[in-house]
């Protein structure tokens, strides 16, 4: 299937898991939560909008293997050539907040050869559904309104960086400190890769541990738009890492050598 045709079919999915993940989200202090081995949360909203999402890809794309964080068995797969990442729901922690500020999204991302090719993230409290493939460009969806998205140039008055709201520790505190940054935006979930994506931002550094499906259906918006993801020795990430656990990285708009 190609690129686009996939992308096509993935946003209905990823639209309906949203929607039902707003619905329990309109349940507030109700909503029932528990909390995984590793001791991050896990709510009905994670488990319905993974549900919604695994039917979607076994309609799509039956042929591709999917490792998703909440089926826990997937994650002892070797990685095959070609397999999709989900994080049903990306940022749980903020969606438990109920802040107000939407920083929760869905996250589906096609891996081929350990590049992440296709991305989609869908913030459905926001209204704001972020695509991108390799060779044909990201775009942002809100509100009936379609654009495209690359992103921008650094301002020569410095930096604007995103970094997480709920895991932001010394490390990335450190390297802020050591850059020309100009302004820091604390927000939670992928939304961060899609801030860069849309031009918004500039870097974005990650040292706290991250799994690959937290930041795979961005890191392909943010490289479809013009934008890179490298270790934090600048080499080009990639996926299918032992575990499918991330080290530290770095988030860039525009590579600093461009």
């Amino acid at each position: 299937m190609h690129l686009n045709a996939l992308l096509d079919a993935l946003r209905p999915v990823a639209y309906e898991a949203g929607q039902r993940i707003m619905a329990i989200y309109a349940m507030g202090q109700d909503m029932p939560s528990s909390a995984k081995g590793d001791g991050s949360p896990v709510t009905l909203a994670d488990q319905a909008a993974e549900a919604i999402i695994l039917e979607g890809l076994q309609r799509i794309a039956p042929h591709i293997a999917v490792i998703s964080e909440e089926n826990a068995a997937s994650h002892h797969l070797a990685p095959p050539s070609q397999f999709f990442l989900v994080d049903p729901l990306d940022g749980t922690k903020e969606f438990l907040k109920r802040d107000g500020k939407g920083a929760f999204t869905v996250n589906i991302a096609l891996i081929e050869q350990g590049v992440p090719v296709a991305g989609l993230v869908y913030a459905p409290a926001l209204d704001r559904m972020f695509t991108g493939a390799v060779d044909i460009g990201a775009q942002e969806s809100s509100k009936g309104r379609t654009q495209a998205m690359t992103t921008r140039a650094p301002s020569t008055g410095g930096l604007i960086a995103v970094a997480s709201e709920s895991h932001r520790d010394d490390q990335t505190n450190a390297w802020l400190s050591t850059h020309p940054i100009a302004q820091t935006t604390a927000i939670g979930s992928s939304l961060k890769f899609c801030l860069l994506a849309a031009g918004q931002a500039d870097v974005y550094p990650r040292f706290s541990p991250t799994m690959e499906w937290d930041t795979a259906a961005g890191d392909a918006v943010l490289r479809s738009a013009g934008g890179v993801v490298t270790h934090a020795d600048a080499r080009m990430f990639e996926y299918g890492k032992p575990g499918y656990r991330n080290g530290a990285f770095v988030a860039w708009g525009r590579p600093p050598q461009a």
